[in-house]
């Protein structure tokens, strides 16, 4: 292998993604990579508009692995992929790139920080939607480029005007077009502020469906039937399901490998591709799942967590036959890290099952977080399959003792079966650790006494 492919631990050197120095020194990440016209294509994104980073744009590597930064790129905050196939483009950054490689660029929305697009409702062959990161939401004419602005979704959604609007995804299927805002700060965790937003669009009006902070939202189309969108909040990362079968979306529960991902900023955009024929690949909350794209009988199957990671990975996806993942390295964040000189992110290049060999599945959180709850009602269910040692904290605000009912789904088919009840003592606390080797799909907790509650597990 000659020194210009040295590979350590799947990162090849020759291939990182640089800014120049500036100023402004800002970031250099990959904000959305796909393989298309035999080519990986990769366009960056920096901490926010052109005016804020230099020497990023859109690049390409070829099956030599050359890399070569094109003539049209542009400096700004891009991470939006989407082939369009009526037309056989790809959309990725404000580029429309055809099956030979030619490069046209969207000369309208080279100053908005794209960050999804989606399939339109009404005229998919010879339009997409578009939607940035401000909240701005615009249809496209895949042929002539011309765009025309349909929402300020900051308006629409009632994001409140004092927080910070940072869009991260969008799909379309199934009649509605679904977006997520992960905004949150401190004014989310102690409850003062609800900025983030899971919202639909079925054409007609936009109706939010939760009010917390959501960073993805994807799906496979009418082959499976489902649409996917994970967030979080103070009490856990969340996975929202949406089936067709029912016309409903059901909330679930997962752990968080890491409280470093509970900021806007700091999650950037945990995705979930399909990187193997047929399955997904989720990064949520600093977990990679397993996931399957099916639903049977209306309820999730297949979720299962592979590995923990600290990396900030903007985007993944399969190329040659590998699996690319593309984290954000270094940034000096506008002189704010005096520690970091140059922007610049390596792209790491290996298979699927390499995954299971970074951190082991370990992670913390459960439905209820100071939560005030009714007597009888279930939680939502969480996540219990995949850790090995598993520990139930339970306390609650109450003058009196509270029963603490745990149910099981170990088929993950919606059949709850009694574990056991835990009483805790007025204002009391108590914990529940459960034997080794114990494991069912997902677990629930209810309450005989309405009170404010917490059940909180911790897997290690």
């Amino acid at each position: 292998m000659s020194n210009s492919l040295l590979s350590f631990s799947g990162v090849i050197p020759s291939l990182s993604l640089k800014a120049a120095l500036g100023p402004p020194r800002s970031e250099c990440a990959p904000g959305a990579m796909i393989a298309w016209a035999d080519r990986l294509w990769v366009v960056t994104y920096v901490s926010h508009k052109s005016a804020t980073g230099v020497g990023t744009g859109l690049y390409e590597i070829d099956t030599d692995f050359t890399l070569i930064k094109r003539q049209e790129s542009y400096v700004g905050t891009y991470t939006n992929r989407m082939v369009h196939f009526p037309s056989n483009q790809l959309i990725i950054g404000p580029y429309v790139i055809d099956s030979e490689g030619k490069v046209r660029t969207i000369e309208s929305l080279l100053e908005v920080r794209i960050c999804s697009t989606m399939r339109h409702l009404t005229d998919p062959e010879h339009k997409v939607y578009m939607l940035g990161m401000e909240g701005e939401f615009f249809e496209m004419d895949v042929r002539s480029l011309e765009t025309t602005m349909l929402f300020d979704l900051t308006e629409e959604l009632e994001v409140p005007s004092h927080s910070y609007a940072h869009f991260k995804a969008a799909y379309s299927h199934f009649g509605r077009v679904v977006v997520a805002n992960n905004s949150y700060d401190e004014r989310d965790f102690d409850g003062r502020e609800a900025a983030g937003r899971l919202s639909e669009w079925d054409g007609r009006r936009w109706k939010t469906l939760e009010r917390t902070a959501f960073v993805e939202v994807t799906g496979r189309g009418s082959s499976t039937n489902t649409i996917f969108a994970t967030g979080w909040d103070r009490a856990s990362a969340i996975l929202m399901v949406y089936t067709a079968g029912n016309d409903e979306w059901t909330r679930y529960r997962l752990p968080k490998a890491s409280h470093t991902f509970d900021h806007m900023w700091q999650t950037e955009w945990p995705r979930i591709r399909e990187i193997e024929h047929e399955r997904f690949l989720m990064d949520c909350h600093g977990m990679f799942y397993e996931l399957s794209p099916w639903a049977y009988g209306n309820r999730v199957w297949g979720i299962r967590p592979v590995s923990t990671h600290l990396w900030v990975i903007a985007d993944f996806c399969t190329w040659q036959g590998m699996l690319v993942l593309g984290p954000d390295n270094a940034s000096p964040a506008h002189g704010a890290n005096h520690t970091s000189g140059e922007p610049q992110s390596g792209l790491w290049f290996g298979k699927t099952d390499d995954l299971w060999r970074f951190g082991k599945p370990a992670g913390w959180g459960g439905p209820w977080w100071d939560t005030d709850v009714r007597a009888g009602e279930p939680s939502d269910p969480y996540l219990m399959t995949g850790f090995d040692k598993k520990v139930l904290h339970l306390c609650h605000e109450s003058d009196s003792q509270v029963a603490f009912d745990i149910e099981v789904d170990f088929l993950g088919n919606g059949a709850w079966k009694k574990y056991a009840t835990i009483d805790v003592a007025a204002g009391g606390y108590a914990h529940h650790e459960f034997p080794d080797a114990f494991s069912a799909h997902w677990v629930r907790l209810s309450v005989d006494t309405a009170c404010t509650a917490t059940g909180y597990f911790t897997y290690t």
